[in-house]
């Protein structure tokens, strides 16, 4: 069904213009809700006309989740607009507090309009029972709409991954590709099958489910071919996928086989008829993180095997006994092996063998590949100026936290600074840390700058400085408190979203006025 004929900058042009301007802003979560922007903006226009108001512009965010800011375009342009001086409306209609967004920190939905406030523009929710002023019973009341909104995602969350979990364990399907030699296939509530899913296509009714199904012989065949290569003839996961390529096999997504693709296929429970379930997690927009296996949600024997259990735990215990911990002299002595069967060393190189750890290994043990390489006697060709920059950075960021430190003594402050951690504390009430931000150059004219964290987050306020391009001086500081470390990036850009720049400063002079202390005679 199209979506209704909502564009993102049509005025109310049947609206006297001598009414307050507003802008509406609209959004739904999901494509499959044809009516519900004309719905909301309907309702807008209805309250905008019963308060003498006409909507000028109107910002949307179609198919866009309300639990963060990724990809929300209307509501990143509604705030540059209100924050920019020249708005064309003075204050901003939204049907209720859901539709500002579900974010699960609400003091993150709370900054966003402090943003329109502080430009002087009003958020005002036309269907929530609060009145759209000041007073400590609206802005209490408002503050409680905002964390019952994220709580209701957190519970959605919760329900939908009881209901996945709980048929799982029954033997159904839960999304994602069904893998080489296996093909979809949607049930019924009996379990009596219906029709084979073709990739992209998805089952019909709330109440059919989805199994996995052996697929056509000649893959089945293939599948079981490839165990028998790694398992009897000894053959490694390149290998196999060279001899697959040469004969023309592509994978289930067409697409030529690697050494992973291999692995997968020779690691995965499906194969020997198990639905495993959680193996990783990303609820709620959060990171993706790999579970232990406590955590698993399974059911063994929900589909029919195409692997004897004996060949696939075979092959496990060859993988697991090649991965298990070897000494630092056995993985130095494999390093300098493969140099001298390769002639060079690389990450990719490492990552490549079958025989080894991966690269990732090395730089855990031996504090980094370079070291790793130096034990060996191996000093690659490779610029490795990088390096040297990433030690001066290192040195120079003592030297920042004891210029600021002692910049904030020249006023009125108290201030303590532990150099061996780098910490400030100012007047013994909150403190300070630092971290220089490297500028990376990803093409002739784009940077980019990575924020590395650590041990540093317990401190009140981070300073960030960000280098110039080539790492020799400040460009700028970005200035921002512990509370909002949840919303921060791993990485700034040239330019971010008003968000993150809204902590942007040229100088550090703000920090001399957040320290500096006035005696309550003189502020009278």
């Amino acid at each position: 069904m199209p979506s209704p004929p909502l564009l993102p900058h049509d005025p109310d042009s049947s609206a006297p213009s001598s009414l307050l301007p507003v802008a509406a802003y609209v959004r739904t979560s999901t494509n499959h809700q044809p009516n519900s922007l004309a719905t909301q903006l309907a309702s807008i226009q209805e309250y905008a006309a019963a308060h003498e108001m006409r909507v000028a512009r109107v910002f949307m965010d179609e198919g866009k989740s309300g639990l963060d800011m990724d990809g929300r375009s209307g509501l990143q342009e509604l705030l540059r607009t209100a924050q920019s001086g020249v708005a064309d409306f003075r204050a901003i209609l939204v049907l209720d507090v859901t539709r500002w967004g579900r974010f699960q920190n609400p003091d993150e939905s709370a900054y966003y309009e402090h943003l329109c406030r502080r430009a002087g523009i009003e958020v005002i929710y036309c269907a929530e029972p609060f009145q759209n002023d000041d007073s400590p019973m609206a802005a209490m009341i408002r503050n409680l709409k905002r964390t019952m909104a994220g709580e209701s995602s957190r519970e959605l969350s919760n329900k939908v991954f009881a209901g996945q979990c709980r048929l799982v364990k029954l033997g159904y399907r839960q999304g994602g590709p069904p893998g080489f030699g296996l093909r979809r296939v949607m049930v019924d509530c009996n379990r009596e099958p219906k029709a084979i899913l073709a990739p992209g296509e998805y089952k019909s009714l709330q109440t059919n489910r989805v199994i996995l199904t052996p697929g056509p012989p000649e893959e089945i065949a293939l599948v079981r071919k490839i165990y028998q290569d790694f398992v009897k003839a000894g053959m490694s996961e390149a290998d196999i996928a060279s001899a697959l390529n040469a004969r023309g096999s592509c994978t289930d997504q067409g697409r030529p086989w690697t050494r992973g693709t291999v692995h997968q296929v020779l690691t995965n429970e499906k194969y020997i008829g198990n639905n495993v379930y959680n193996r990783t997690s990303s609820r709620l927009h959060q990171r993706s993180r790999r579970n232990p296996q406590d955590d698993w949600i399974r059911c063994d024997g929900a589909f029919p095997e195409i692997v004897s259990p004996s060949v696939f735990h075979e092959a496990r215990r060859i993988i697991n006994e090649r991965s298990r911990r070897l000494s630092d002299s056995e993985m130095l002595g494999r390093l300098h092996t493969l140099l001298d069967r390769t002639g060079f060393l690389s990450g990719i190189v490492i990552d490549e063998q079958d025989d080894m750890p991966s690269s990732s290994s090395y730089e855990k043990r031996f504090g980094g590949l370079l070291r790793a390489y130096q034990l060996i006697g191996y000093a690659p060709e490779r610029d490795y100026r990088f390096v040297a920059i990433n030690r001066a950075l290192r040195a120079w960021r003592p030297q920042v936290a004891a210029s600021i430190a002692t910049r904030l003594r020249q006023t009125t402050a108290w201030i303590e600074h532990d150099e061996p951690t780098g910490i400030i504390t100012i007047n013994g009430e909150w403190t300070i840390s630092v971290i220089i931000a490297r500028c990376l150059r990803t093409s002739p004219y784009r940077s980019k700058w990575k924020l590395r964290f650590d041990s540093l987050c317990h401190a009140d306020l981070i300073v960030a400085v960000r280098m110039d391009e080539h790492n020799e001086m400040a460009r700028d500081y970005y200035i921002f408190p512990k509370i909002d470390f949840d919303v921060w990036p791993s990485q700034l850009a040239e330019r971010n979203a008003p968000l993150i720049d809204s902590y942007r400063f040229d100088t550090l002079q703000i920090l001399e006025d957040l320290a500096k202390r006035t005696y309550i005679k003189e502020a009278a």
